[in-house]
């Protein structure tokens, strides 16, 4: 079986239940994670721990939370006590190089689905994410990660400019994979905005991304997370998987590998109270 399970910020324990819950085996199951594994929930470096442990049962794509702690790792931020523990780990070093090497997008043609943690940028097609996902992973990967990821660091590009530098192109497409929730009509993305699709929102001329009228569509549905204020979402084109585990709402998984619509999610009494404010 595969599974696709929504963001998890360090909820170790409703993890667990999930799992059960849905019999997941790491011999014979696969899950895809939607990103933001770890950060601001009680247990991150036990969910670090045992997502290495299983690794081989893993595909993975990088969320702001994860790149928060690559970030906290080589001192570009500071870090905090849910990610101190990982960083104070003998085993620090290889859980980060192990999630230093995961993608922002993963792909699977015969199942028909893409994944990456906040969605697929509008002005792209499958071909050009993917391509910009392996300019990122090269540059997260280089000798010079830490001197790229600080140039990334504190900006984010709403739209894609032709003529930009290659930092310019290289922010929106991170920006577009980790960050991104609104966008306007002509498919300029919005980071202001949070909370769910309100006719209020709306009324501001802003819509979740994936209804611009100008995006590009594919084939495939994506899957996704990022969007606690959203929950669980799906229509035909996309799945959104972040039901808000960590501010004590529900972790979500989604079976990928059949035609139904087969969704199980667990309580998330562990979590913190919502404070209005959401990365």
């Amino acid at each position: 079986m595969i599974w696709a399970v929504g963001d998890i910020q360090g909820c170790y324990d409703p993890l667990m239940r999930l799992l059960e819950k849905i019999d997941f085996d790491p011999g014979r199951d696969t899950l895809w994670l939607a990103g933001d594994l770890v950060n601001r929930g009680p247990k991150s470096r036990e969910v670090l721990e045992y997502l290495y442990e299983i690794r081989d049962s893993l595909r993975i794509v990088l969320g702001n939370h994860d790149i928060a702690l690559l970030a906290a790792w080589w001192g570009i931020k500071k870090s905090n006590p849910t990610l101190d523990p990982i960083l104070n780990d003998p085993m620090a070093e290889t859980w980060l190089e192990w999630l230093r090497s995961q993608p922002f997008m993963q792909v699977d043609l015969k199942l028909g689905w893409v994944m990456a943690h906040a969605g697929i940028p509008p002005e792209f097609g499958l071909g050009t994410s993917l391509h910009y996902n392996r300019i990122l992973q090269r540059r997260l990967q280089s000798d010079r990660a830490a001197e790229w990821l600080k140039k990334m660091m504190g900006k984010n590009e709403d739209h894609f400019d032709p003529l930009g530098s290659d930092l310019q192109h290289e922010r929106y497409m991170l920006s577009g994979f980790i960050r991104m929730r609104y966008c306007t009509r002509d498919g300029r993305l919005d980071f202001d905005q949070k909370g769910a699709p309100t006719k209020k929102v709306r009324a501001k001329g802003l819509m979740p991304w994936f209804e611009c009228p100008v995006r590009k569509r594919l084939e495939e549905r994506i899957v996704f997370g990022h969007w606690s204020t959203l929950g669980y979402f799906e229509n035909d084109e996309v799945c959104c998987l972040d039901s808000g585990c960590l501010w004590k709402g529900r972790l979500t998984a989604r079976r990928l590998d059949t035609p139904e619509r087969v969704a199980v999610q667990v309580k998330c009494p562990e979590g913190i109270s919502p404070s209005g404010v959401e990365n």
